[in-house]
């Protein structure tokens, strides 16, 4: 049976970013820039790679600004265009008319609920989810979700980005049981959210890139809090395994941590140096700095 297409994709950006304060405090996280282009603008750039058609974004109080940012700049474009300047730096913040969802997640109540709050815009199709401080980058035209979206044309079910981090580093994540391995592709035998400290089944993780049958969201519906005291998607995806296929993708490109300052860093400094404007630059400025 041929697998049914991907067209719509969840963000969850209720998160408070309590790790970047006080940047944070008047500007949402998913908005703080990675160079010249905010995080979630290159999360809905990799779905739009992909073949996304329909952006659902799970905000909070206090992210209306995420939704300015996808709407027409009315003042800022005429008087650009007045003064004769380029525009071109604002293509893919406007999304095509109704392309853009954007639902109220009222309370912290953990990533599963996020995800359940879409389900009416989901309905009865599969769906992936980006979560936007996993800054996934890959080379042209071969983003995480792309990569992961020609694998599910062939296994169809349940697909997740995999990665390996050290041992030690397991119990910040969702851990992959694994099972056989093909090339890219990892069978799933069991999900663990959060281990605690030398229990975890594999040193593989769960990297924020999902692809998801909506068969989750009746999951989700009647799923218990768990690790954290929260609703972990972890959990309900864990509950369908070996009722549909579910696989982990490698990913071929580099992941930065941008929910972490180190990792946010890292991603500023690997993308500026790829610029052609400035990236000499700050090889250059980078280079004094460990002399």
């Amino acid at each position: 049976m041929t697998a049914r297409t991907i067209r719509k994709a969840v963000f969850p950006v209720a998160g408070m970013g309590t790790r970047f304060l006080p940047a944070t405090k008047a500007v949402a996280k998913e908005l703080l820039p990675v160079v010249d282009r905010p995080l979630i603008q290159y999360a809905v750039d990799e779905a739009l790679e992909a073949g996304i058609e329909q952006m659902i974004f799970i905000t909070g109080r206090g992210k209306n600004a995420i939704e300015d940012h996808f709407d027409i700049a009315f003042e800022l474009e005429v008087m650009q265009k007045r003064r004769g300047k380029d525009l071109s730096a604002l293509e893919g913040t406007r999304l095509a008319p109704g392309n853009a969802v954007f639902l109220r997640q009222q309370e912290p109540l953990g990533l599963g609920h996020a995800i359940w709050c879409a389900r009416e815009i989901v309905g009865n199709e599969p769906f992936a989810i980006i979560l936007p401080d996993e800054f996934m980058h890959g080379a042209p035209g071969r983003g995480c979700l792309r990569q992961m979206v020609d694998a599910y044309e062939r296994t169809g079910g349940n697909l997740i980005c995999a990665l390996e981090v050290p041992m030690e580093e397991t119990a910040a994540y969702g851990v992959l049981d694994p099972g056989k391995s093909d090339g890219v592709l990892t069978e799933v035998k069991g999900l663990v959210e959060k281990p605690a400290p030398g229990t975890a089944p594999s040193n593989l993780i769960v990297a924020g890139r999902y692809i998801l049958q909506p068969e989750v969201m009746k999951v989700l519906e009647t799923q218990e809090a768990g690790a954290g005291g929260e609703i972990q998607l972890t959990d309900a995806m864990a509950a369908m395994i070996g009722t549909q296929p579910f696989h982990g993708v490698t990913f071929d490109g580099n992941r930065f941590d941008c929910g972490s300052k180190a990792g946010y860093i890292e991603a500023n400094l690997a993308l500026a140096l790829e610029r052609e404007d400035i990236g000499a630059h700050i090889r250059n400025f980078a280079r004094k700095l460990v002399c």
